[in-house]
């Protein structure tokens, strides 16, 4: 299926490994121009060689606002519009529940909500100037007490009504929003990989137990979902945020 994406730019928040990595490199070989983000140049400039001539790297920590702003400044600069943002900075690494403290909420909400938020303020005018998408990647941990820090949980939750509550106001300037929820995935130095590699017999064990599909996804299978969503074909989805996460959560 063509996507109609041939020629639009993009902006992916955390696109140096992992699941950014992987929507970064879907977005492109669907024809888009991608501006690459995240903290490691080095990490960046690997992924912008590997990807071609349309690729090309920003270091920003978009948990700064200032940071954002120059960010959405430099994706004008290089590509003079910006059709697709994809908000995927985060992280679910943090203190077990109950050992909260008042510096780990801030920085927990930092990366999983502020990173998000920072970036639509800055980069909206611009997107609306044509249109566009904007994507962002939130988690089932943000719907269901699923034993998560909840400080993860809690701010993928505030992602999730943040999508929701923008929607409207986004699309008064022509410009889309919504959040997938993935659920386990595996790659490169993840979570998952690190538990199959202590004890593979126990994952196994949780995935028939409590995912539909017994198994663990794939940064390609969110990459392809989060690909339509910010595509033409998504065109009348805005405001929603879908769960994308082998039957794991389900009545």
């Amino acid at each position: 299926m063509d996507l109609g994406l041939s020629g639009k730019a993009a902006l992916v928040t955390g696109s140096s490994r992992g699941l950014g990595r992987a929507i970064a490199a879907a977005l492109y070989a669907e024809g888009c121009h991608v501006m690459l983000n995240g903290r490691d140049r080095g990490a960046l400039e690997r992924q912008a060689r590997e990807l071609g001539a349309n690729a090309v790297c920003a270091v920003a920590d978009v948990t700064d606002p200032a940071a954002c702003r120059e960010l959405a400044r430099k994706t004008e600069e290089r590509f003079g519009r910006l059709d697709i943002l994809v908000c995927n900075v985060g992280s679910g690494a943090s203190v077990p529940p109950g050992r909260e403290t008042p510096d780990e909420w801030r920085r927990v909400f930092d990366l999983n909500l502020a990173s998000a938020t920072n970036a639509v303020e800055a980069a909206s005018e611009l997107m609306a100037r044509q249109g566009g998408a904007i994507v962002c990647v939130s988690s089932i941990c943000g719907l269901e007490a699923l034993g998560a820090p909840v400080t993860y949980s809690a701010a993928k939750a505030a992602l999730n009504a943040y999508v929701r509550g923008i929607a409207r106001p986004l699309a008064a300037r022509g410009v889309r929003i919504n959040a997938v929820a993935p659920g386990n995935l595996l790659f490169e130095g993840s979570v998952w990989e690190r538990k199959l590699s202590e004890n593979a017999g126990a994952v196994q064990a949780m995935l028939d137990r409590e995912v539909a599909l017994k198994r663990l996804g794939s940064p390609e299978e969110i990459s392809n979902f989060v690909t339509f969503l910010a595509s033409p074909r998504a065109a009348f989805a805005t405001g929603a945020v879908f769960v994308v996460d082998g039957g794991q959560l389900r009545s």
